[in-house]
């Protein structure tokens, strides 16, 4: 399980393994750098991951410099935080908070 107490003190490590998946990611979604880690400073884990590979990871919800929703995915694994992706959340697929998936109608 990955607290939001690890992803912050690797943050402020600077210890960062950035994929080229959330990098392609961020520059097709117009996300800064600066937005995902703000988002990782102040945000909380929402999902976890277990069985990711190559290492377990979570989903945290935080908030962008301009204060817009962010969601980050990333895990832990040698010592460094690896951010996997990064969205500006949906709110036809999240709650007002962006905190929980809305249930699908069947």
């Amino acid at each position: 399980m990955i607290h939001i107490a690890s992803i912050r003190q690797l943050c402020e490590a600077q210890s960062f393994r950035w994929t080229n998946h959330v990098a392609a990611r961020m520059l097709k979604r117009n996300i800064e750098t600066y937005d995902v880690i703000n988002a990782l400073e102040n945000g909380e884990v929402i999902e976890q991951y277990p069985d990711d590979y190559p290492f377990p990871s979570c989903l945290v919800s935080g908030l962008a410099i301009d204060n817009q929703p962010m969601h980050v995915v990333c895990g832990i694994g040698d010592g460094e935080l690896w951010l996997i992706t990064a969205y500006r959340p949906d709110a036809d697929e999240w709650t007002h908070d962006f905190k929980a998936r809305k249930e699908r109608d069947s």
